[in-house]
Parts: C-alpha cells; structure tokens; sequence
C-alpha cells in the first residue's frame, strides 16, 4: 500500500513537468501562417485567422483534430495529441 502512495505521489509530482505548453507549440508550429496573435489571413494561401467566434466556437476536441489531421490547405502538424489539446486550449485563449 505505501508503495501505490509512493508511485501515486511521484507521478502527481512529475506531470505538470512534462504537461505541453500549447502557447510554445503554437509559437513554433503555428505562428509562422497564423500570426503570433492568431489574427493573421491570407486568403490566397487559405490562411484563415484563429480569433474568431467561428473557431472559438469549436470544441477543443474539434480543433486538436484539425492540428492532428489538417483541414484544407492546411496540413496535419507533427505533434502529440496532448500537445494538439494544448494547442486548442490556447487557440481558444486568443483574443
């Protein structure tokens, strides 16, 4: 029993460590077409901005999985799906 606590408490410890950070993520693979702000549109290139109700209206679930699997013109992106899920927590942060 004192072993389950041990590995219980080790692991409450060390997740928020490895936790994605959905706002550095979006810096690195988003920002480059989206704009750091989110607000950034080319319509040409089917770049379309993120701060808006449309896609602020979206469940988390909804817009990780566009990060996962493209939409578009847009391609899939190279990260986990918890980082996709940090991505959408912080997609829908922007103002």
């Amino acid at each position: 029993m004192k072993r389950f606590f041990a590995v219980a408490l080790v692991a409450a410890m060390v997740t928020p460590v490895f936790a994605a950070d959905g706002a550095a993520i979006f810096k690195a693979k988003c920002a480059g077409c989206h704009g750091a702000d989110g607000a950034k549109s080319i319509p040409a290139m089917g770049v379309k901005p993120l701060n808006v109700p449309a896609v602020k209206g979206k469940s988390d679930a909804a817009i990780a999985d566009i990060v996962l699997k493209g939409q578009g013109k847009m391609r899939p992106q190279a990260v986990s799906p918890e980082e996709a899920k940090a991505v959408a927590a912080f997609v829908k942060s922007l103002k």
